[in-house]
């Protein structure tokens, strides 16, 4: 039980005006977790608003939704949302009221996969640059192609197309998902992208692509509509997206009037956003958040609010960085697959009982990447929407063998039904 001094003295129960003059309830937010909740010909179902009404009930500010695809040709995943018209309107209503209804913000995620798409998903991926990945994630995903400039445009207008239906269905705002190595992050960075044209060449360039994004949905959305972003900190791999590179990208889209920015960091060949991969001295450490060294830089170059996810432990931790003033959110991903009321405890100055664990399949090559923390926790998110207790002591290697099948079987679902 918490005492009522640690409830006065919670910062975590403090509201947040953002820029466009929204308020958010408290500084919690769910960062956005795959669900793989769709149909298999990507359609919204009764289950994601019964899972968002569940995390709504306990209290939290914000809710952000796992990645919603922006066209169904190019998905990161079998049982993603794709959203492309109206025809999912009734039921992506549902899903906006089942966060709004309880006074929760519910903002949808929007993403286009690139490259990383698993093998056979998708008739062709598409990336900035026909670059294919390391040897490590080879088997794992189908060489791109270069998209070409009308591609980009399309992209970008699907982007926006995506937003303004969001909008109409109730959603309280859209995150643009530029993090992960996901198509935006591969603009960004001079890895995956090798352009010579207006898209690439230089840092500036290589922003274009965001930038672009980023206007066109305000551009369909309208002045008072909340838009954010999850950029990395960094992509933490040689030749990748550096801390000077995403410094300068909060200039730009704090500049270019963007409401709120979410921290994090690395991709699926560079793990940093699972912290399996993250080398901290002992003080950083007991700070407990992954990027928080990274928020304070950029604290000091802008205003626009800031959140920060990974790592996080404890609200004593939660409190400490929100006091510190490095950031304004504090967002939980992988705790809420496992305490799905962990908001209500942390609200009241208490912790959680439930402690995030890396999850382990005894496979060295599985283990270095993050694909596997993905699919296990998908794995509890399915058994809340299903009405089912979450299972923390779940076996990775059965989880692995389970989301193997799952992941084959759904493949070749999606393909028959988008050839049908």
């Amino acid at each position: 039980m918490a005492d009522a001094a640690a409830v006065q003295d919670n910062l975590l129960a403090q509201p947040l005006r953002l820029p466009n003059g929204s308020v958010l309830r408290n500084r919690l937010a769910k960062s956005a977790m795959s669900e793989a909740l769709a149909s298999y010909d990507n359609h919204v179902t009764p289950l994601l608003p019964r899972l968002y009404r569940r995390w709504a009930a306990s209290g939290i500010g914000l809710l952000i939704t796992g990645n919603v695809m922006i066209d169904r040709r190019a998905l990161g995943e079998p049982g993603n949302v794709a959203l492309e018209d109206e025809s999912d309107l009734p039921l992506l209503r549902q899903w906006a009221e089942s966060a709004t209804a309880q006074g929760a913000q519910i903002w949808m995620q929007l993403n286009h996969p690139g490259k990383q798409s698993p093998k056979g998903l998708n008739a062709f991926n598409l990336a900035p640059s026909a670059i294919p990945f390391g040897k490590e994630l080879a088997g794992f995903f189908d060489a791109p192609r270069e998209a070409t400039p009308a591609q980009i445009e399309d992209i970008i207008a699907r982007f926006g197309r995506a937003a303004a239906l969001a909008r109409k269905a109730g959603f309280s705002g859209v995150q643009i998902h530029g993090a992960h190595g996901y198509l935006v992050s591969q603009f960004l960075s001079a890895h995956h992208n090798q352009r010579s044209d207006e898209w690439g060449g230089s840092a500036e360039k290589r922003r274009r692509f965001v930038l672009a994004v980023y206007a066109e949905i305000r551009r369909q959305t309208g002045p008072d509509f909340p838009i954010g972003i999850k950029l990395n900190s960094a992509d933490f791999q040689k030749g990748g997206f550096t801390e000077e590179e995403s410094m300068e990208t909060i200039r730009a889209l704090a500049q270019a009037g963007i409401d709120l920015v979410e921290i994090s960091g690395g991709t699926y060949e560079a793990p940093a956003m699972t912290g399996t991969t993250q080398t901290q001295k002992a003080s950083t450490a007991a700070r407990e958040a992954y990027f928080l060294g990274f928020a304070e830089k950029a604290r000091a170059a802008v205003s626009t609010p800031l959140m920060v996810t990974g790592g996080f432990r404890s609200c004593a931790g939660m409190n400490a960085a929100l006091r510190g003033g490095a950031l304004d959110l504090v967002g939980l991903g992988r705790l809420l697959a496992l305490d799905p009321d962990a908001p209500a405890a942390l609200l009241r100055g208490a912790d959680s009982p439930y402690q995030v664990r890396t999850i382990t399949t005894g496979i060295k090559a599985v283990d270095r990447m993050a694909l596997m923390e993905v699919a296990w926790y998908a794995r509890q998110l399915h058994r809340i929407a299903n009405g089912k207790k979450q299972n923390p002591n779940e076996s990775g290697l059965w989880a692995l063998l389970g989301t193997v099948a799952a992941s084959g079987w759904g493949t070749f679902r999606t393909r028959r039904l988008r050839a049908s």
